[in-house]
């Protein structure tokens, strides 16, 4: 993959995953409120996951710009 794409990639990833948590909580409230305890897990799991692949693809950018 491009350097650049990556490192893009990587922003948008993280910056979506910050983006989507803060929307949720106010303005999403009554969507994504379902009570559940899983539902809970499932979507810390899933911004976790998306901060942790978008940290991931600005490492791989960052150590390519330096190689």
């Amino acid at each position: 993959m491009n350097k650049w794409a990556e490192l893009l990639l990587g922003l948008i990833l993280v910056i979506a995953a910050i983006i989507i948590a803060w929307y949720s909580a106010d303005w999403w409230g009554s969507f994504w409120n379902f009570r559940s305890a899983a539902w809970t897990f499932l979507k810390g799991g899933v911004f976790w996951f998306l901060i942790g692949l978008g940290f991931l693809f600005i490492l791989l950018g960052i150590s390519d710009l330096k190689g």
